[in-house]
């Protein structure tokens, strides 16, 4: 594992944001900068890190450790649904197929965790789905359950969505999201599986799909710590025994420190000390090893325009 002094020596280098206009037409989201040229899109993860839908800080590594574990959830899964992926040039980058997206995030969960627990606490439906009365925060689902949301405009925060209103308002047709859900699910399955050979329990994550000349493919990211949340699984059951929040290897710690500085996406940022974006990037780097067992290492010294400029070159 990389040590707190190569990651403290990172902190100047950072990826913050692109200026590549010369790669194609720019769509800059909280995470990503994407570039399209045709019928190829180019994602660059940078190491910008969002929480309640805001960009609140650049942590060092961030984006090597999606991309990667991207890449690696990508091949793991390419025998259940084709992907968008067409090359990984740099460690911060995919080469993608430009997709027609689907306007649904599909939510998938296996527990009690996140907006879901908040919005059962307060009697609320989660997506259109009533729960179990009397369930523990953190506590196993009957069932994995699909919780979509509707995509927000930049800036904007998604809204949960019922899978009625879905076939309803016609945003997916009833045929393609039956296949969706299916396939939804059967990701939740093989993660959760997977996760389990390594000690971690999948609480939930989020899908996106698309569709590339009529084929549904999985687009976006998949099993990443910025769009799941993993939990050691040794330690669950006695924490969730002693009201306890389970050890998470996701941002969600993130998150709850920003809670507890009272700041829930609006109003003034908190501020991140050097420090605590060394101990964040520390947490995604072990985070990274324990879900894929391999060693994070540092990528390639070549800049990463000078990737993307050797790669268009080909």
């Amino acid at each position: 594992m990389i040590s707190a002094e190569e990651i403290a020596a990172q902190l100047p280098n950072v990826l913050n944001e692109t200026n590549f206009g010369w790669l194609g037409e720019p769509y800059i989201g909280k995470v990503r900068d994407c570039y399209t040229r045709g019928d190829v899109r180019y994602l660059i993860t940078t190491d910008r890190l969002s929480c309640f839908d805001v960009v609140v800080t650049t942590v060092p590594f961030k984006g090597q450790t999606l991309t990667e574990l991207a890449m690696y959830w990508f091949e793991q899964s390419r025998d259940l649904v084709p992907n968008h992926v067409i090359d990984h040039p740099h460690p911060n980058v995919v080469v993608a197929r430009q997709c027609e997206m689907l306007p649904v995030e599909v939510v998938v969960r296996g527990y009690l965790a996140g907006s879901a627990g908040r919005d059962y606490r307060a009697g609320k439906l989660i997506s259109g789905i009533r729960l179990p009365p009397g369930m523990k925060e953190s506590e196993r689902l009957p069932e994995p359950i699909i919780t979509p949301s509707t995509k927000a405009a930049k800036g904007a925060h998604d809204q949960p969505i019922s899978e009625q209103d879905i076939l309803q308002t016609g945003l997916i047709d009833r045929g393609l999201w039956s296949k969706v859900s299916r396939i939804a699910l059967d990701l939740f399955d093989l993660g959760t599986r997977k996760a389990a050979e390594r000690g971690l329990i999948l609480v939930d994550t989020k899908y996106e799909f698309g569709l590339y000349r009529g084929e549904l493919v999985l687009a976006d990211e998949i099993h990443t710590m910025d769009s799941s949340r993993y939990w050691v699984a040794s330690t669950y059951p006695d924490r969730l025994k002693r009201g306890e929040k389970p050890e998470m290897l996701d941002k969600e710690p993130t998150r709850q420190w920003l809670l507890s500085q009272g700041y829930q996406g609006s109003g003034p940022i908190p501020e991140f000390t050097d420090e605590h974006r060394i101990e964040i990037a520390a947490h995604y780097i072990a985070a990274y090893e324990r879900i894929t067992g391999k060693s994070f290492s540092r990528g390639s010294t070549v800049s990463l325009e000078q990737a993307l400029r050797d790669y268009l070159r080909r």
